[in-house]
């Protein structure tokens, strides 16, 4: 049996007559039939041949196929953003009356999602802190609850919350348990070992890795991945060809692009972590984390993104971001290129202050997304950054 990152590599569309190497673009938005049988049993769902790519797509089920493998999942979709595979995972398996039960720390749009649109088509929700335990999270349940949700490492502030003790509440309970694997990537953390259902993805972070195109994938159970196919087919949130064929290639250098990721961004943490400037670091593979241990049991590595509390505070934050001379402030992360940002500001600048605190996210934090340029490179323009805050 093939090691996940060889499938990543060898996972490829049945070749052409052409006999290319490397598989083709299928820009196309409908396919043909040679007869009316053959379309007949296509519509009736009784053969796998494509129809249309709002449905399915050659390049599109490539992309799948290799993120199933990575995350030995038995089916998946892929959908045009992060944001519509998180959407496309709630509302094709919850309905009125269902319940979800989250983790408070998340991302600040997976937020909104949750708290203002959910509650309009009749779905409840209540959170957890990321440190709750095994009897806080068996607490929050209700009769009604239908799914658990939740990311880590969380965004931003790189909680780490234990899988195996959340997935076991989960199927002692029968609720869907869906997590959010982006922070880590397959490649640092296997969500379906530990007893996730489904797991979802902004492919449009470590997956693409350059900051080229948007994407979002789910994958997961079989039987529960063929009710999201069927929202989405029908709602239109698809992955387009062109996006999917970029993904494929990508996750042929997913693992090399994460082990240089991971390694700067441990070299990163372990020079920032006693600087005079830096109240407070946080990256799951330092011991000093609340969670190291739980971050070594689950995760292969500490994945690519550092985050740190200046000690001056938002007047500190705004000082130290325009004194960098080669970080880009842009808003993504999991890019080639280092990246900083205030995520007071930008990502979950929605959140209330008090449901900022809740999940420290101080005026003074700062999220690095570590690239895989030079390591003291990386670091000599953070350092001279600190000197002028």
């Amino acid at each position: 049996m093939p090691h996940k990152q060889t499938k990543a590599v060898r996972i490829q569309t049945e070749r052409t007559n052409e006999m290319e190497h490397s598989t083709p673009l299928f820009l196309t938005s409908s396919f043909c039939f040679d007869n009316t049988e053959e379309m007949r049993a296509a519509f009736a769902d009784e053969s796998d041949d494509n129809i249309y790519s709002r449905f399915s797509n050659p390049g599109v089920q490539e992309f799948i196929d290799k993120m199933c493998a990575l995350e030995d999942a038995e089916a998946g979709y892929a959908t045009a953003s992060g944001m519509s595979a998180v959407f496309g995972s709630f509302m094709a398996l919850m309905k009125q009356g269902d319940h979800l039960l989250g983790c408070n720390a998340i991302f600040g749009s997976t937020h909104t999602v949750i708290s203002k649109y959910l509650p309009r088509f009749g779905i409840e929700f209540s959170y957890v802190p990321a440190d709750a335990t095994e009897k806080d999270w068996e607490a929050a349940i209700r009769p009604n609850t239908k799914m658990i949700y939740l990311e880590t490492p969380t965004n931003p502030g790189l909680d780490v919350l234990d899988l195996e003790m959340i997935g076991r509440v989960a199927k002692k309970h029968n609720i869907i348990f869906n997590v959010d694997n982006c922070f880590a990537t397959p490649m640092a953390q296997q969500p379906i070992a530990y007893g996730a259902d489904l797991v979802v993805h902004s492919a449009t972070k470590w997956l693409d890795g350059q900051g080229r195109v948007l994407g979002g994938v789910v994958v997961g159970k079989k039987e529960l991945i063929k009710e999201i196919y069927l929202f989405c087919r029908s709602t239109g949130p698809a992955l387009s060809p062109f996006n999917a064929w970029v993904l494929s290639k990508s996750l042929e250098t997913l693992d090399v692009r994460m082990e240089r990721h991971a390694s700067n961004a441990l070299f990163i943490s372990e020079a920032l972590e006693k600087h005079e400037k830096i109240s407070s670091l946080r990256y799951p593979f330092l011991q000093s984390h609340p969670q190291y241990a739980i971050a070594k049991k689950q995760m292969q590595n500490g994945g690519g993104v550092v985050c740190f509390e200046l000690k001056g505070g938002l007047d500190a934050g705004r000082k130290f971001l325009n004194s960098l001379e080669m970080l880009s402030l842009t808003a993504n992360l999991g890019d080639t290129r280092s990246i900083a940002s205030h995520p007071a500001s930008t990502t979950h600048a929605k959140l209330s202050e008090a449901e900022r605190q809740a999940v420290n996210i101080t005026p003074g934090l700062i999220r690095i997304s570590v690239g895989l340029e030079h390591k003291e490179d990386i670091l000599n323009d953070i350092l001279q950054a600190l000197e002028k805050c």
